[in-house]
């Protein structure tokens, strides 16, 4: 039997064909727009990801017996607001996780109502991203249509929606709502009181891997395929990510070091920092687990090289950096180029060079931003050893993760081995993962999830190298508190 793997992405969908032992048998991806109405508003048709899966899915299956398969899985972009009328029409485009249009409705969820009850309530703090400040904005800024909200789901929610007419989401992704009551699994009564929407107009909760439904007849004709696939809950792209890489159970860590940076640990309980600088979410294994989201990672490669340097060969403006320099520069490299989110939560912080004189070159500060990118990601990770999780390892990912000097950095950074997959797919083929439990081809999550990973490289931290970073992480360390002054003050905050 065949399954398919949905990632619902920002900029494109990217559809896998997966066969029982989870081999990629295909790959198709769907690009479609973005839409900036204002500055810092991001927002997306949901119409846009329909069309992606009505191209997609016929053209993945174009070589193959569309009757052979047995399972679809999605997962996709968090947060996102998408409203539907009593009819199932949208009411709006989806206003997306890195819309910036909240920073009053964050304000006032932490600081009115405040982070000790958001955090009892929910396990979590409010971040510009999240959806409930979203629909508190709406509710405040466009009254008419929020009145005629009947469903609110998230944007895979949507597509599974349209594949099932059945209006569900899973924990993973209902967690980065902050309308869960993530510790108990259910919605937050006091939250969706407090943004005005009932239980009823949110989707009914399933666990990532639990069917909802099979195709309605109409998906099916539209797809090409029989109305009995089953169509499975899914989950949040970090989630799904996470299931292919290993990352379930206790203490697992994989680092995503893509466009934005993530730290996800897997955890069997329900843990929260004092400080809530780590999202404390629900995990796609019936588990939990911890997250620190930095905003900018790899894209602070990609603006430094293109957008600074006006230079494409990212390989040979590493080729300068000998090994001899590492843990050994002047210069420091903040990589708050759209503020950010884990730990600190600061929507003003910016990107800073520091520490260049009159012979700093361009290889020292490109292996500035290497290493400051490295540190940040270890800032979330020291907070969760701070809980009493053992991160001895990691499992890493991501377009960066195709630097061999950025592994070498990061590994001594953090003072552990990162493991590499041999398939790396993020969470398209996380969510393939799921249709196979779905489908009862395995009988949970971690069983295939483990079954399916294969590492084909390991990186190992040098002692010597990892405690010249261990100074300078310390310094590093002391950069954002003696900035954030200033960067609230250029952006006009109190």
């Amino acid at each position: 039997m065949l399954y398919i793997g949905i990632d619902l992405g920002t900029s494109a969908s990217k559809f896998l064909l997966v066969d029982e032992v989870g081999r990629v048998l295909n790959t198709v991806t769907k690009e479609y727009p973005l839409s900036f109405p204002r500055p810092g508003w991001s927002e997306q048709d949901p119409a846009h990801w329909w069309q992606a899966c009505l191209a997609g899915v016929p053209e993945l299956l174009a070589c193959f017996d569309a009757k052979q398969v047995a399972g679809i899985g999605v997962g996709g972009q968090m947060h996102g607001l998408v409203a539907l009328d009593a009819a199932g029409n949208v009411l709006r485009p989806a206003i997306l996780w890195n819309d910036g249009r909240t920073a009053a409705q964050v304000n006032y969820l932490n600081e009115t109502v405040g982070n000790d009850k958001l955090s009892a309530w929910t396990g979590n703090i409010a971040f510009a991203g999240f959806t409930a400040p979203k629909l508190l904005w709406m509710r405040q800024n466009e009254p008419d249509l929020f009145t005629r909200i009947a469903k609110i789901l998230l944007p895979k929610d949507y597509l599974v929606y349209r594949l099932t007419g059945v209006h569900a989401t899973d924990y993973s992704d209902a967690s980065g709502t902050l309308l869960l009551d993530v510790a108990h699994k259910r919605w937050s009564s006091e939250m969706l009181d407090l943004c005005g929407v009932t239980e009823a107009q949110m989707p009914t909760l399933f666990d990532s891997w639990q069917p909802v439904g099979t195709l309605t007849a109409a998906a099916a004709a539209a797809l090409g395929l029989p109305t009995d696939v089953v169509v499975c809950a899914g989950a949040g792209d970090n989630a799904a990510a996470a299931i292919g890489t290993g990352t379930v159970g206790e203490g697992r860590c994989n680092i995503s070091l893509g466009t934005s940076g993530t730290v996800f640990i897997s955890s069997e309980q329900f843990r929260v920092d004092p400080h809530n600088a780590l999202h404390a979410f629900a995990h796609a294994d019936g588990g939990f687990h911890l997250m620190g989201c930095m905003l900018s990672a790899a894209s602070c490669n990609k603006w430094w090289m293109e957008d600074i340097l006006h230079d494409g060969d990212y390989a040979a403006a590493q080729e300068a950096i000998v090994p001899e320099k590492l843990g050994r520069s002047h210069v420091f490299y903040l990589p708050y180029l759209m503020g950010e989110r884990s730990p600190i939560n600061d929507t003003n912080a910016r990107a800073v060079f520091l520490g260049m004189t009159m012979d700093t070159t361009r290889a020292d500060m490109t292996q500035a931003m290497l290493e400051g990118v490295a540190f940040a990601l270890r800032d979330s990770v020291e907070i969760a050893r701070s809980l009493g999780l053992d991160i001895s390892r990691s499992t890493l990912c991501g377009g960066g993760s195709r630097s061999p000097l950025w592994r070498t950095i990061l590994a001594n950074v953090l003072g552990i081995p990162l493991d590499l997959p041999a398939t790396e797919q993020g969470p398209g083929y996380g969510a393939a993962l799921l249709a196979l439990v779905a489908c009862g081809r395995y009988r949970n999550v971690a069983e295939v999830s483990r079954a399916m990973l294969h590492i084909q490289a390991t990186v190992q931290p040098d002692p010597e190298l990892t405690a010249l970073y261990d100074a300078r992480y310390a310094e590093f360390k002391q950069i954002y508190p003696a900035c954030r002054p200033l960067f609230a003050s250029l952006a006009g905050t109190p």
